[in-house]
């Protein structure tokens, strides 16, 4: 399998993922809240926030998503490494607010780890097939002296 076939694969269980998580936190936020590893979760009014997740989640994946079957490849691969900072602040957030470290690094800084290498493996790619592309400058004319 070419690095290509596997960037793709990993790209679209990217963006999948991101859809699930995102609409998991819209329609059954109740459910979903609960892995995220905070310790206590917003009452009243505050389960707006769920919503506010579930669509940063949906709007990453329409990134990615859009990138991807546009074959927009370099590009992909730089708002992979730039999406993977959302699962880093989670992370973060989680940690600040004494919840679980297991949820914290395994779920949220590992999801941040496997975006930012599979970014990073596109850009690679990419590199690659500029580098292949790329057409030698012509030799510069002598000027008669």
């Amino acid at each position: 399998m070419s690095l290509k076939s596997i960037n793709t694969v990993l790209a679209t269980a990217a963006v999948l993922f991101s859809f699930y998580l995102g609409m998991s936190f819209l329609l059954i936020p109740e459910t979903s809240a609960p892995g995220f590893g905070l310790p206590t979760w917003p009452s009243g009014d505050g389960g707006g926030f769920l919503n506010v997740k579930g669509n940063r989640e949906n709007a990453m994946g329409l990134a990615l998503g859009v990138l991807l079957v546009t074959g927009q490849r370099r590009a992909l691969g730089w708002v992979l490494l730039m999406v993977a900072v959302a699962p880093f602040g989670d992370m973060i957030t989680v940690l600040t607010h004494h919840g679980s470290m297991a949820a914290a690094f395994g779920i949220h800084g590992l999801t941040s780890a496997l975006v930012a290498v599979t970014g990073l493996l596109i850009l690679r790619e990419t590199s690659k097939a500029r580098k292949a592309h790329k057409v030698p400058a012509p030799a510069p004319a002598t000027q008669p002296a």
